[in-house]
């Protein structure tokens, strides 16, 4: 089975038709036209539990972050700190892993707890529904299967969670992509393009089949892409064919996912690497249906630069979030939400909070329509300084709060932050409409 095509697998399970299209959940919203724009402290301040679980040592060793950093043993304790920092919005992963067994086959047990803690606590989910791995039955990002699996997955998480309306269905496919396929450190582990384009076209895929069960339940449903904004600065006077392909590369899980033309040495890359023209067509039929924010994670660590050398340095923002994601928005120009940014000093963490929150008052001035703001993660992590290639169990210093739940210095500067900004809204002034919110329409007064 193996062998036949992904297009092949979703017709076989879903029959004919414009997958891509209008058929499922609708035409209106995906451009981000009619979310709502009144109610005083609409703006979207999150944080996020740490839930990456790729695999390392060729699939033998699963890096489960959920339970290297204490979530599973203390996630009724970890929601109260959310609430009680004063945050309304939780950037929240289940465990796609663990929780899907076999088709048709759930383990819900953890998921039921901590979502129904979430709705108590009042605390909105931004649910993410697979983070950097997959379960051992699909085995990697290569099944061309991985669509039509994880499509039904999605489909049974939202109709067994019909209050939810906010979903990243698959986060950072770029990353997911790149890590698995072309850097040769996470589950596959290949290096090659054409593994990478694989990749590549099997998890977009994935995640426009998966927006398209979740608006079956949920036709007002918001989805927010969270996608790894980077650059690469090439100090020489003569570029690099290469370089100036990758940062060209970096906007193709966008460019698939919003139905966006690339330009023609991607489109050449695409097909010298395994795509045909048949897939090309299916992803530029159209967006997935529901509201489309492009969430934007920035890290110092994004940009890089290439010496004279060729010795590779990271730059720690040059360009900085506004001028990456403004590029992205301009070229999507979708409604944007700063989805993760971390700093691992620590000491560093509260002046990198208040220059992220610079970028994104300064966008907002530009009138580009930035809903919200993520500080990830709520806990420290552990070996994201490298990239969980190893298993060694250093602390990263990260989170608002650290291990033993006790809160960092960047936590205080988040409550300082959220004491003058709470009430503003995700467009400027939009305290002058009020929104009413009617099963089919939304209504608003002056």
């Amino acid at each position: 089975m193996m062998a036949k095509g992904f297009l092949t697998h979703i017709k076989d399970h879903f029959g004919d038709g414009n997958y891509a299209g209008d058929e499922y959940g609708g035409a209106g919203g995906r451009d981000g036209s009619g979310l709502p724009t009144g109610e005083p402290g609409n703006f979207m301040f999150a944080t996020g539990i740490e839930c990456s679980y790729p695999t390392i040592d060729n699939g033998k060793t699963r890096r489960d972050l959920l339970a290297e950093c204490g979530h599973y043993d203390r996630w009724k304790e970890d929601l109260a700190l959310v609430k009680d920092l004063g945050l309304k919005v939780l950037r929240y992963g289940l465990p796609y892993y663990s929780m899907h067994l076999g088709p048709g086959k759930y383990d819900w047990e953890f998921a039921d707890q901590a979502m129904a803690e979430m709705q108590r606590l009042e605390i909105t989910p931004i649910l993410d529904l697979l983070h950097f791995g997959v379960p051992d039955w699909i085995g990697n990002f290569q099944n061309p299967e991985l669509p039509v699996h994880f499509a039904e997955f999605a489909g049974a998480v939202a109709q067994r969670y019909p209050w939810v309306r906010y979903y990243t269905p698959i986060n950072e496919i770029f990353v997911t992509a790149r890590m698995s396929a072309k850097d040769g450190i996470w589950n596959e582990q290949l290096k090659s393009d054409k593994a990478f384009v694989t990749a590549m076209k099997h998890i977009v895929a994935a995640s426009i089949m998966a927006t398209q069960q979740i608006a079956k339940v949920r036709p007002d449903c918001i989805i927010v892409q969270s996608e790894s904004a980077e650059y690469i600065h090439e100090l020489r006077a003569t570029p690099c064919a290469q370089i100036k392909l990758e940062n060209k590369l970096r906007f193709l899980s966008l460019d698939l996912l919003y139905a966006h033309h690339p330009d023609a040495d991607v489109l050449n890359y695409l097909y010298d690497n395994g795509m045909t023209r048949r897939e090309y067509e299916w992803f530029m039929a159209g967006e997935p249906p529901g509201y489309q924010v492009m969430g934007n994670d920035y890290y110092g660590r994004n940009e890089r630069i290439i010496l004279p050398s060729g010795e590779e340095c990271t730059s720690m923002d040059v360009l900085g979030w506004y001028n990456i994601t403004h590029e992205y928005y301009q070229r999507y120009r979708k409604p944007v939400m700063h989805t993760e940014t971390n700093v691992f000093d620590a000491n560093d963490a509260p002046t990198w909070l208040w220059k992220q929150w610079v970028n994104i008052l300064r966008m907002r001035q530009e009138g580009v329509p930035v809903l919200g703001f993520t500080w990830y993660s709520l806990i420290d992590q552990v070996d994201w300084d490298i990239a969980l290639s190893r298993k060694v169990g250093k602390v990263n210093a990260c989170g608002l709060y650290d291990l033993d739940r006790k809160p960092r210095k960047v936590a205080e500067s988040y409550r300082q932050l959220l004491q003058e900004y709470g009430q503003i809204t995700i467009v400027p002034h939009g305290e002058m409409f009020q929104v009413t919110e009617q099963p089919a329409t939304l209504k608003v007064e002056v």
